[in-house]
């Protein structure tokens, strides 16, 4: 466990990094005591320091939501970060790299909720209730410290959230099967993934019950008018200068970005 000196510095290190696009050592290395519980408390220092910046907190994410992906960090639950308002770009926008470190995006489903949720037993059927609607969403990724990185470096990071994109058409949760939501990521015209949502703990929806569950025991919950990224149904897609990406998700519409 870190004393509050470390957290603060280790804040430091990421908000220098992503200031600069220069990578930041590896926290795990840096500070070899360090605990998923430091990992929480020094990204909720940095994104505090945002908002009391002017920075406005808009939603969640939530990552390494397959069971493939929790095998690599050594953790067998998902983590979480924040969305602020200057994280969203808009579909068809052109989205510099030039501070980015190792850019990638990633296939995903936005809900957007219409009432709190609160935990600590808020259930999937809880989830479809308090939504007013999903959406199609590609979040873009980044490290701030250098890899490869462990499960603390990555919650400490955000989450390694850089971006979102909504898109496409929205849709009443209970008007589809959210399990069969599918989707294609092109990269410059060539299909680089695919996948269908039910690759997120089964049902994209149990992701946000997950983090409604994770946040009661801080006293804190999902506020109404909030989006949450409920995980990646697709691996990561690499990007640079000059790449366009566009998300096909069938009946749901598409999303299409370029980078430079």
């Amino acid at each position: 466990m870190l004393n509050d000196e470390d957290r603060a510095r280790a804040a430091d290190m990421l908000m220098e990094a992503e200031r600069t696009g220069q990578p930041a050592a590896q926290l795990a290395l840096t500070f070899p005591g360090m605990e998923i519980a430091d990992s929480y408390a020094i990204q909720k220092r940095i994104i505090d320091l945002k908002i009391a910046r002017g920075a406005r907190l808009r939603g969640h994410k939530i990552g390494l939501t397959s069971k493939a992906m929790q095998s690599t960090v050594g953790i067998d639950e998902p983590d979480y970060g924040h969305l602020l308002d200057t994280m969203f770009f808009q579909d068809g926008q052109t989205i510099s790299t030039e501070k980015m470190i190792v850019p990638r995006v990633e296939v995903e489903l936005a809900f957007v909720l219409g009432k709190a949720l609160q935990g600590p037993d808020a259930t999937l059927f809880d989830v479809l209730d308090a939504t007013d609607y999903v959406v199609p969403a590609l979040e873009i990724i980044d490290g701030r410290s250098r890899y490869p990185r462990t499960i603390v470096d990555n919650i400490a990071d955000n989450a390694a959230c850089a971006g979102i994109v909504l898109g496409g058409r929205p849709v009443r949760p209970m008007d589809i099967d959210l399990r069969w939501v599918a989707a294609i990521l092109l990269k410059n015209g060539v299909i680089e993934e695919s996948g269908v949502s039910a690759a997120v703990l089964g049902h994209p929806a149990l992701g946000v019950a997950w983090l409604a569950n994770k946040l009661a025991p801080h006293g804190t919950g999902l506020e109404a008018g909030h989006i949450v990224l409920a995980g990646s149904f697709t691996r990561t897609v690499a990007v640079g200068p000059g790449d366009t990406l566009h998300a096909d998700y069938g009946p749901l519409g598409g999303i299409s970005v370029h980078f430079s």
